[in-house]
């Protein structure tokens, strides 16, 4: 620390102090009188030198901080860094696969619709990044269109209108073409997407509050404490001699008061980014979602192929869509494709989740103990162990007064520094709301439920959609208010809404068989 210093003062008998200045060697004794922050007793220290040695004084500290506060902050940039290219390239993979896969199964009939699922991509990797999508609105919106593509393939021979496809799309949930896969994938997506994005967002968060808060500026009471403990010894003739530690406790307590005050807030942040890496860990994890995606969208539309007479006819019957059109599949028979997919695993899933959440323990409780870990230094201060021969901020002996205790209101009798605790620092308090915000969004994500975010490449806002979590899945731990709708039996409602409405019956549905079996061998 005294190397940034150019200056040595070195001691000699009788409060006489040999001091070098560049091409200067002289001898200096004087009364202290003039001194506004040092003992007023014989000194080698000038007012200009006393003022200086203030300025060191404050860039010393400043500079400690920083160095202090390296581990926290390059734990959130460097964690930030691995888990976000870890993300997107696991979504690079998934639509990697899924083309790969359907241009092998489906050929040209998949090339000529591929851009409704690479559509899906785009709005997943645009909701990861904060965009305004909402999941099940989007996810409901591509079984629609895979509906739509797929009800032409099975009746190549016709030509359908927009009109017509679009009434088709709105029965996909009556009409269950895809069975229940599109359910099951909406459940995994969303809360999968939903605690990954959370999670990265939090940590973007947690660097950007450790960044800020680390550039500390202290006040001029806080300059005068550092001076007095860190270069009045070298004014009083004794510069071997280091700081009490409880001394230099007593000093960053109060120059770092507001700091300690982030430590509640920062500390229940931290347990809420644990809370939501568990989910990353167990079943929120998203690589068991997006790694098998082109099975499971396979196996969705083998579904449609199979049903595609009971789909087609309970359209024309229930729809009361007047079209007489056969409905039959000249399209490429998938359903007898073996679908047969080695795993392309990356080199770190939960490998990273969990090198995250360790370095994020680490971090709990740091502001709080950040005059410590600064008065633990050996350049800073003698160490707790040497009571007696150290320097009080008046001479060489046992420093007395009792150690502060943390935050700024427990400043008010702090027997070294001058702390207004009736002004708290208004930018630390915006870096308290900060992380009470994200640690809310952590916590609703834990719960599967989404959150709304603030874009961080452009600042626009963006919107979410539901939890897509049941109770058995997403066990409330925290309560919230959500607008989510009650679960709904999927099978139940099928039934009672075939009870309600003006259904076709067995005669009905074979009377259309029978039609359209005789149109075919007409023709």
């Amino acid at each position: 620390m005294r190397k940034a210093f150019s200056r040595r003062v070195y001691l000699v008998p009788t409060h006489f102090c040999l001091y070098s200045d560049i091409s200067n060697i002289f001898f200096v004794v004087i009364p202290g009188e003039h001194l506004r922050i040092c003992p007023q007793e014989y000194t080698c220290c000038t007012s200009e030198m006393e003022d200086k040695l203030s300025q060191q004084s404050k860039l010393e500290f400043e500079n400690l901080v920083d160095e202090t506060s390296h581990f926290v902050r390059t734990t959130f940039v460097s964690r930030h860094k691995k888990f976000d290219e870890f993300f997107r390239e696991l979504l690079e993979n998934a639509e990697r696969s899924l083309n790969d896969m359907f241009v092998r199964t489906y050929g040209m009939l998949y090339m000529q619709n591929s851009e409704v699922f690479q559509d899906l991509f785009t709005e997943l990797k645009r909701y990861y990044t904060g965009g305004n999508v909402n999941l099940e609105e989007m996810l409901n919106d591509f079984w629609a269109r895979l509906l739509e593509r797929m009800f032409q393939l099975i009746n190549p021979q016709y030509h359908f209108t927009e009109d017509y496809l679009e009434c088709v799309s709105k029965y996909t949930d009556q009409l269950k073409p895809f069975g229940d896969v599109p359910r099951k994938l909406k459940v995994q997506v969303t809360r999968a997407f939903i605690a990954a994005r959370t999670f990265v967002q939090g940590l973007t968060v947690g660097r950007e509050v450790a960044n800020r808060v680390s550039k500390v500026s202290p006040t001029p009471g806080c300059i005068r404490a550092l001076m007095k403990m860190l270069y009045c010894p070298y004014c009083r003739g004794l510069p071997t001699v280091k700081p009490c530690n409880n001394y230099c406790l007593n000093v960053m307590k109060g120059c770092l008061a507001n700091q300690a005050d982030l430590d509640t807030e920062w500390n229940l942040f931290i347990d809420a980014m644990l809370l939501v890496a568990e989910r990353l860990e167990g079943p929120f994890n998203i690589e068991s979602v997006m790694d098998p995606i082109d099975v499971k969208i396979s196996e969705a539309i083998m579904n449609m192929q199979e049903n595609s007479m009971q789909v087609s006819a309970k359209v024309l019957c229930e729809s009361c869509l007047l079209c007489c059109c056969m409905v039959t599949s000249r399209g490429k028979n998938i359903s007898t494709i073996f679908l047969s997919r080695l795993e392309e695993k990356l080199s770190l899933p939960l490998e990273i989740v969990t090198d995250i959440k360790e370095k994020l323990k680490l971090s709990k409780k740091f502001w709080s103990t950040l005059p410590y870990t600064v008065c633990k230094d050996e350049q800073v201060t003698a160490g707790p162990s040497i009571e007696e021969d150290c320097w009080n901020g008046h001479t060489k002996a046992r420093y007395l007064p009792e150690i502060m205790n943390d935050g700024l209101t427990n400043q008010i009798n702090n027997p070294e520094v001058d702390v207004d605790i009736t002004r708290p620092d208004t930018f630390i308090r915006q870096q308290i709301m900060a992380l009470r915000v994200m640690t809310n969004k952590l916590k609703n994500a834990y719960n599967g439920n989404d959150v709304n975010f603030q874009d961080t490449s452009d600042e626009t806002s963006g919107s979410g959609s539901g939890s897509g979590c049941t109770d058995d899945i997403c066990p409330t731990e925290f309560d919230f208010i959500t607008t989510e709708a009650p679960p709904v039996d999927s099978d139940r409602r099928e039934v009672e809404a075939s009870a309600t409405q003006p259904g076709c019956s067995l005669q009905t549905l074979f009377v259309i068989f029978i039609t359209l079996v005789l149109q075919r061998q007409w023709r």
